[in-house]
């Protein structure tokens, strides 16, 4: 099994750790010291020898920070984490700081004596990032210093071993491009924008670039390294001399050399004289500071993969069809036992994570989980973010909802899907709101739309029928999804906050609309879908854009009040499950099948 169910945070571990790293500071001179959740290569789910945040602190949130001094400290989390880091990080030793509203460039404005010599890694921090944090220095008459080495490396005794997975090859069958293709059209982007080389830091954009796949972070298939893209489509690729080898350097070719990561500082001072871009939402402060002492033209833009990689190709786009299938089948068997065995009241979260990783590892083609799977009995399926561990651990309860959110990483596709089912008999204030929710999801999966529109311009299409209510969710409705990659890739998004990128041909994106009862129970139900190219509607005057559903599994016809239903939203809701029959039934026999033919009847 891949996901365990150990808390690996706690307060135990800031009660350790805080007194040791008070001493390193105060042995190097430092009144204080930042520390973010972010690693080298500002990865998501970030490895553990790289979680410095929470070895300081116990929390193990996806996004936070902590400032530390010498008489007091705080750690800085956003709203999905105000109940976790209550559990995980002791409030005698860390205040709990809001990360969105002040956050540490607030609390150093207010908190740092004036004098203060403040340390920070500047390969952890973002140039804007730093940029704020230098303003409320400033403001405070603090000083920040940037330390060669991070102090908390140096007390950290019981480090887990740095990351050295191989670097292998990901095939073209399911690449759908040349690494030399690739690199030769981002190097023409390069010369149109009189740049002679870009500097590639995020891992995602190098497995993209370089048709390549690693091991060093969990649940998504990144090495970790960077690499330098010329105009003239030439690359040098760094990494850790562990993970490479002769077949590597025989599939990357003879325009890409392949270099020891302590290469990469003396690389960068090599391009002195030269128009090189960064992106500065990606590449940490460090990057900048080598390139600027180095003479080199900085230009600040995109990282060139970025909208490529996201606007998935036709070999991608099949690839991922041909997973949610594969994916579907597994999640209809698990379906299928919730809907018997699990029905008895008995069955715990972490039984039910456990089976449907077990029905995706009978595929025969699981290389990882997407995402540790979030599994939620009752009122944890309304904690948007909940982690199932032994601790928390609750029943599948009679007269109860689940909601559980995972997804499968397969060589050809990346899948997420959330499905919401009633344990027992649901009550009619469940399967209004669960309804609500679907007349969302099926707004945002039948929606076309012009060309130029962006996710934000969608947002609202999901929520109006929760609105309508007087409800309301807080994340976002959609996120890009890579291909046997990241299960969260940008650069677009559906959400309330804006965004410029608009929706293009072979995005795949998330749709998961919820609604969420403190103390209750949660709902969400999410499919990902692949943007189609826009063409013409019967008797209109513009192509349109529109959505393709690719994922495959039941919706929970038995919460849907059809009253609430529009004449559309129950031929769409038909369609998709005559859709779903089709895809999924030859995989299935037996009991699973009769089970499906039911679960995917017409209402």
């Amino acid at each position: 099994m891949f996901q365990t169910y150990d808390d690996p945070g706690g307060p135990q571990l800031g009660r350790k750790h805080l007194p040791k790293l008070r001493k390193a500071l105060k042995s190097a001179g430092l009144d204080g010291f930042i520390t973010p959740h972010e690693d080298e290569w500002q990865n998501e789910y970030v490895p553990r020898a790289y979680d410095r945040l929470a070895w300081l602190t116990g929390f193990t949130g996806s996004a936070g920070a902590a400032v530390v001094f010498a008489d007091e400290a705080a750690v800085f989390v956003d709203g999905r984490y105000t109940l976790q880091v209550r559990a995980q990080v002791d409030e005698t030793l860390f205040a709990y700081r809001d990360l969105v509203d002040g956050g540490p460039a607030g609390y150093i404005r207010e908190r740092a004596a004036k004098g203060a010599k403040i340390g920070y890694d500047p390969k952890l921090h973002s140039p804007d990032a730093l940029d704020r944090l230098q303003a409320a220095a400033d403001a405070a008459g603090a000083v920040l210093v940037a330390v060669a080495k991070n102090p908390i490396d140096e007390v950290w005794d019981d480090r887990p071993a740095i990351p050295t997975a191989p670097v292998v090859s990901h095939p073209e069958k399911f690449a759908g491009e040349a690494s030399n293709t690739k690199r030769h059209r981002l190097g023409d982007g390069l010369k149109k924008d009189h740049a002679d080389a870009a500097v590639i830091t995020s891992p995602a954009s190098i497995a993209w670039l370089f048709n390549v796949r690693g091991g060093d972070v969990a649940r998504t298939p990144l090495p970790l390294g960077e690499a330098i893209l010329r105009s003239d489509g030439s690359a040098d690729l760094f990494l850790a001399d562990e993970k490479v080898s002769a077949e590597l350097k025989q599939w990357l070719g003879n325009e890409v050399s392949v270099r020891p990561s302590a290469d990469l500082a003396p690389a960068l001072a090599s391009l002195s004289g030269k128009r090189v871009k960064v992106d500065p939402s990606s590449a940490s402060a460090w990057y900048f500071g080598e390139l600027e002492r180095a003479g080199a033209e900085i230009v600040r833009g995109q990282d060139p993969v970025v909208l490529p990689r996201a606007c998935k190709n036709d070999a991608e786009i099949e690839g991922s069809r041909k997973a949610h299938q594969r994916d579907g089948a597994a999640v209809a068997r698990f379906l299928h036992w919730l809907s018997t065995d699990a029905q008895t009241g008995k069955v715990n979260e972490i039984e039910a994570c456990e089976k449907l990783e077990s029905f995706r590892h009978a595929t025969g083609q699981l290389k990882d989980l997407s995402f540790d799977s979030i599994s939620g009995a009752g009122p944890n399926g309304a904690i948007v973010h909940y982690r199932v561990t032994t601790k928390t651990n609750r029943r599948l309860a009679r007269g109860s909802l689940f909601l559980i959110d995972s997804g499968g990483q397969y060589p050809d596709g990346t899948t997420d899907i959330t499905r919401t089912v009633a344990i027992g008999r649901a009550t009619p204030e469940m399967k209004e709101r669960f309804t609500r929710v679907l007349k969302g999801h099926i707004a945002l999966a039948r929606v076309r739309f012009p060309k130029g529109t962006t996710g934000h311009q969608l947002d609202a299409l999901a929520r109006m029928s929760l609105w309508e209510a007087g409800l309301d969710y807080d994340h976002g409705t959609g996120h890009g999804v890579g291909s046997y990659l990241g299960v969260h890739e940008g650069p677009h998004r559906i959400a309330k906050l804006l965004n410029a990128v608009p929706l293009e041909p072979g995005m795949i994106v998330s749709n998961e609309p919820g609604y969420y009862k403190t103390g209750g129970y949660g709902i969400r139900i999410e499919n990902l879908q692949v943007v189609t190219p826009a063409a013409d509607i019967e008797g209109g005057e513009r192509p349109m854009l529109g959505f393709e559903t690719l994922t495959l599994a039941p919706i929970a016809r038995e919460l849907v009040v059809k009253k609430l239903m529009t004449k559309d939203e129950i031929e769409w809701f038909n369609a998709y499950h005559a859709n779903v029959r089709e895809k999924i039934g030859p995989q299935l026999d037996g009991d699973a099948k009769a089970w499906l033919e039911a679960a995917t009847a017409p209402i």
